[in-house]
């Protein structure tokens, strides 16, 4: 599925938000995959792909038997905090065409982690690993990298890069979104291909489609999924009937789940439909929520 330059003169539809605007929005960047550089280091396998000049880091005069090899220098390196050190090492992997290192070079550009920050040079990186995804399976040992791969590309077709080349263009960043939602089946792309429908953008509004994508990431485990499936169970939304138990308890999950300042709106969100709520409908929501958490240790 070809993703970058060649597809950027694809007419949009519906004209996406301003810039700065998707964590007003909710829509979510996706690139923490948290342990996944340990899990993956001996699975990953690399595949021969050209390095754009424009992204192209120093490669080190020191060889490396491998990609493979040079990954686990990268990641050893930027563990001890050479993270200077560890870019080089990855570049020499990504080189290769080895998803992994793409996919943390990418992180880092996005990030400016260890390296100044640059968005088109994240985009270039994630672009490749998208690009060279048709090989792969859904269980394919690097889906994961690749699902995230998708999901940032359509972060950033949403707003486009300004400056670059990279404009906005929601139906790009739909198509993005819907490829990591269905086939790699990512909670974070369901989310946010949830939040397109509903909103209406890139795509005709549609609160029962939000609502089924929403439930598919809640199920995951998605916090911000559950605040919002929550609440459009407990009013009910465009052909979507009020299910206020079942929204109450999607709210109190997400609640329990809420990390810091930046899911404060989770938190608001469920006092408002908790205190407008019955104690009956509270008392239900509260079972369910012992329910859900003992099907979920059983699994």
């Amino acid at each position: 599925m070809r993703t970058s330059r060649t597809d950027l003169s694809r007419p949009s539809r519906p004209a996406g938000a301003d810039p700065c605007r998707l964590a007003r929005r909710g829509i979510v960047k996706t690139w923490g995959l948290a342990g996944l550089a340990a899990a993956m280091l001996l699975a990953a396998a690399p595949a021969p792909y050209a390095l754009d000049a424009n992204v192209r880091t120093p490669v080190p005069e020191r060889n490396y038997r491998s990609a493979k090899d040079a990954l686990r220098a990268g990641v050893r390196e930027y563990n001890a905090g050479d993270k200077e050190g560890a870019a080089r090492a990855l570049e020499y992997a990504a080189d290769q065409g080895h998803a992994l290192a793409l996919w943390k070079l990418g992180r880092m550009y996005a990030d400016g982690d260890g390296v100044p920050h640059d968005d088109l040079k994240a985009f270039e990186y994630f672009s490749r690993i998208a690009d060279a995804s048709t090989a792969d399976g859904s269980e394919s040992q690097t889906s994961g990298v690749t699902a995230s791969a998708f999901t940032a590309l359509g972060t950033y077709f949403l707003d486009g890069i300004k400056g670059t080349y990279v404009r906005p263009n929601p139906v790009r960043a739909y198509d993005m979104f819907n490829y990591a939602a269905s086939y790699f089946g990512d909670p974070n792309a369901q989310y946010n291909l949830a939040r397109l429908y509903l909103d209406g953008t890139g795509v005709d509004a549609d609160p029962r489609q939000a609502a089924r994508w929403f439930n598919l990431a809640a199920e995951k485990g998605h916090h911000p999924a559950q605040a919002l499936l929550g609440d459009i169970l407990v009013n009910g939304s465009g052909g979507v009937p009020p299910q206020r138990t079942r929204g109450l308890m999607w709210l109190a999950l997400a609640r329990d789940g809420a990390q810091g300042r930046k899911d404060e709106w989770i938190v608001n969100l469920y006092e408002k439909n908790w205190t407008a709520a019955s104690e009956d409908e509270r008392a239900d929501a509260q079972a369910q929520m012992q329910t859900v958490g003992s099907i979920r240790r059983r699994r």
